[in-house]
């Protein structure tokens, strides 16, 4: 794998990770709930939605091994109209002088004004693609991405999936779970295609649990798991456990309730709390303290794994 700059001028290697600066280990932060306290349990905010002002939480993880391994190459990858994933890709292809080609779900979007999501895609140069919503759900079948990619003038990119998460990605949050070893017994985090969960579960010490929030609905995220860390470690990894419970309706899904909570919770801490993935998850935490989920002197880490968009 090649070193320094590509002839398109594009951070090749080794060299994406030390270009994009992050802040790792990301800091643990301690807060002070009552909602958790009563129950005699501490919370802590790991903050990955600090480690990279444009890569934040957890599409650092995910997406600096895929740039490294690009090695330069234009990447295409996929996503829906408010996808957190296009609009970090973007930003690294900005920051790296590296093409994307953001695959967007829903033809129906094409020559509409673009909404603030992917207006900050196109922005930082991400040409966008869009395709219809049978072909998207079909895109991981060999002859339908081939088309796809042929469509979009990407035969020759790298291909990164929906989310970021592959064998790389998964291996890359495995750091997660290491900087939290010895830091607290649950160690809980949203879920969209489980690649985190995947990767944080692998790098907690025995004895460490996560818990991991689906934020769509439908029950298949179990198997995703266990496939993701099949290609990254060969088998299973950590303890881990999905609590389905919380999506709010489904994927990019949310209510007045949730949007209450996370109000309340702003309020609370002076921090802002992003909906469509943390809200669920910090929702969750709270039901499952009054639940009794967890015994007195339990310590609960919450992945923050990003912020509201502006």
């Amino acid at each position: 794998m090649g070193r320094g700059s590509g002839d398109n001028g594009a951070v090749t290697s080794d060299d994406a990770l030390a270009a994009l600066r992050p802040r790792l280990p990301s800091p643990l932060q301690e807060i002070r709930d009552e909602r958790f306290a009563r129950h005699g349990v501490r919370l802590l905010l790991k903050r990955d939605d600090l480690i990279h002002p444009d890569l934040i939480g957890n599409k650092w993880r995910k997406l600096a091994p895929n740039l490294a391994a690009a090695d330069g190459r234009p990447i295409v990858t996929f996503g829906g109209a408010y996808s957190n994933h296009l609009r970090a890709t973007a930003a690294a292809g900005r920051l790296l002088g590296i093409p994307t080609i953001g695959v967007v779900r829903g033809d129906e979007l094409a020559g509409r004004p673009l909404n603030p999501t992917l207006a900050r895609c196109a922005a930082d140069g991400m040409r966008l693609h869009f395709v219809d919503r049978s072909t998207y759900r079909h895109k991981s079948d060999p002859a339908t991405l081939a088309r796809v990619l042929r469509a979009a003038g990407a035969e020759d990119a790298r291909v990164v999936p929906e989310g970021g998460s592959n064998a790389l990605a998964v291996r890359g949050c495995r750091a997660l779970g290491e900087e939290l070893r010895g830091r607290a017994d649950v160690v809980a985090v949203a879920c969209g295609t489980g690649g985190t969960l995947a990767g944080l579960a692998a790098g907690l010490a025995p004895g460490q649990r996560a818990l991991g929030i689906p934020v769509l609905k439908g029950g298949f995220l179990g198997d995703e798991i266990r496939a993701l860390q099949h290609s990254a470690f060969g088998g299973p990894r950590g303890d881990w456990r999905l609590d389905e419970r919380f999506h709010f309706g489904g994927y990019a899904r949310t209510t007045p309730e949730l949007h209450r909570f996370a109000d309340d919770f702003e309020r609370r801490h002076g921090q802002g709390v992003e909906r469509l993935y943390v809200a669920k998850m910090l929702y969750a935490l709270v039901a499952l303290a009054d639940e009794g989920a967890y015994a007195p002197g339990t310590v609960v880490a919450a992945v923050i794994t990003g912020a509201p968009q502006p």
